[in-house]
């Protein structure tokens, strides 16, 4: 949020903020692929560690930008800064959704796997909740303190963060058993690679009018000042995570949608109709005020549960050995949706605006939707080798 309505007040198009992010995403795939392997083999604490200390780095280079600078080398100088930032959070959200498989444990599967769905919605509802009081506090501090000391004040914070986590982790948390090979980072098995394509989609959908389109929408068009649109997407990224903390007894609720297919089905088509809705009353300036508040809100909460139900797939069918790898491969593919998303939030919304951004997004997620048709059925699953495996227990118990 600071890099975002800092260089838009210097005068940058939606395309060339588009390309601030675009290293970003981009070194978030590479850390995804990379990062679960070597996590896989030295530990998920050494990966939290780099994570942590390249974002400290990345903050406090970014604070040396200066708006004399030419336009090309801002850009560059940020792209670069922002690369580290990517690496740092990618490594970081991969060791700690990994973690959560294995500090899971004692008692039956099914009560596991139970469990497993509650702490995997917890953590990452709670995770969205903070990054959404972070767009209010970007907003907030870049009016109250400026770029530079918002910079550094975010860099000491996560220093605190650093001193803690090294005298409080295990060691060797995550460290597989067996020496995992180089060539099995794209040896998946059927289950993975439908929910990395279906993640694909679905984080673009969001991001193609989240990271660009929409703040630069609240601050030209209706005129919001920097506070007003931090705080706009601050609460709506904050009700995002509260309804992914929730998702489990949402899913129970639906005890007969509550399987590894039709669950992330349900909910998908659920999210096309609430996109295609709203793209629509943008697009004939039906009340847009009214209509980008509502529909987002519907947008958050379907999209929250979708989320929640892809992120306990993923490790309901990934065995305690493998998790870092696996989970580092599923959010590669999630990092390649924002990459594709940052991309087009910035030409979608140069020459469609907002209306555009959100007809591209209905489209995205069809095919996110159309990608999870590929999961198995709980039937097929029955028929297979798999039958007895964590995921199938994971699901029965959550559906109870």
């Amino acid at each position: 949020m600071l890099v975002l309505l800092y260089f838009h007040e210097l005068g940058y198009t939606p395309v060339s903020l588009a390309f601030l992010f675009l290293l970003y995403e981009f070194c978030g795939i590479l850390t995804n692929l990379f990062g679960g392997w070597i996590g896989s083999r030295i530990g998920l604490r050494i990966t939290l560690f780099a994570g942590l200390a390249t974002q400290i780095v990345a903050l406090v280079m970014l604070s040396f930008v200066q708006p004399t600078w030419a336009a090309g080398l801002s850009v560059a100088y940020v792209m670069t800064s922002q690369a580290l930032s990517g690496i740092a959070k990618d490594l970081t959200k991969m060791s700690s959704k990994s973690a959560v498989k294995l500090l899971v444990k004692g008692g039956s599967d099914a009560e596991n796997e139970t469990a497993l769905f509650k702490w995997v919605a917890i953590l990452t509802g709670s995770k969205n909740a903070l990054k959404g009081l972070g767009f209010l506090l970007g907003g907030v501090m870049l009016t109250g303190l400026g770029f530079v000391m918002s910079l550094w004040a975010m860099a000491g914070v996560l220093a605190v963060i650093l001193l803690l986590a090294l005298f409080m982790l295990d060691a060797d948390m995550g460290r597989s058993k067996a020496k995992t090979k180089f060539t099995q980072l794209f040896a998946k098995s059927r289950e993975i690679n439908v929910l990395s394509i279906a993640r694909f989609f679905l984080f673009s959908s969001r991001d193609v009018w989240f990271v660009v389109g929409l703040p630069i929408f609240l601050a030209s068009q209706l005129e919001w000042g920097f506070t007003g649109v931090g705080a706009f997407l601050a609460a709506w990224v904050i009700g995002y995570g509260f309804v992914q903390a929730f998702a489990p007894r949402m899913i129970r609720r639906d005890g007969g949608v509550a399987t590894k297919a039709r669950a992330a089905q349900m909910w998908g088509f659920a999210l096309v109709i609430v996109s295609a809705a709203m793209a629509l009353a943008i697009q004939t300036d039906f009340y847009p005020t009214t209509s980008i508040l509502i529909g987002l809100a519907l947008f958050g909460i379907v999209f929250a549960v979708n989320s929640s139900v892809h992120s306990y797939l993923i490790l309901a069918y990934t065995d305690s050995d493998q998790v870092a790898l696996n989970v580092g491969f599923y959010y590669m593919a999630n990092a390649c949706g924002r990459l594709l998303g940052t991309l087009l939030s910035g030409v979608t919304y140069l020459y469609a605006g907002l209306p555009g951004c959100m007809w591209t997004s209905t489209a995205l997620v069809v095919a996110a939707v159309i990608s999870t048709l590929w999961l198995p059925t709980k039937e097929e699953q029955g028929s297979s080798e798999q039958e007895t495996t964590a995921g199938d227990l994971a699901v029965e118990a959550a559906g109870a």
